[in-house]
């Protein structure tokens, strides 16, 4: 009865798949958007990560010195980057076409 009702559930949800339109170019453009948007949104928590942990690295160097306690500094690490403000995609102008690849060589 399982395997039954798995292969049904398995066909139902491929002929419901398989009816979907395709995106229209509107639909596109703001899936691209949200992604763009999305991968900003990770930059600036990079950023405000990256701040956060120059200020608690700070504090900690602050309050060993002042305990007299030795406290080496780690590596050295780029300086975080700001991000600056979301600027969303533009629209880009079409791809060149991609000359077809050549034909492989026979061997003898």
């Amino acid at each position: 009865m399982k395997p039954l009702v798995l292969l049904l559930v398995a066909f139902t949800s491929t002929v419901a798949v398989a009816k979907l339109p395709p995106l229209s170019d509107e639909a596109k453009a703001k899936a691209a958007e949200a992604t763009a948007k999305a991968a900003h949104g990770a930059k600036v928590e990079n950023f405000l990560l990256c701040k956060s942990q120059d200020r608690a690295a700070a504090h900690y160097f602050k309050t060993a010195k002042a305990a007299g306690k030795e406290a080496k500094p780690g590596a050295s690490l780029p300086p975080c980057a700001d991000p600056g403000p979301f600027v969303p995609p533009t629209a880009e102008a079409p791809a060149a076409p991609v000359a077809p690849a050549a034909a492989p060589a026979k061997k003898s």
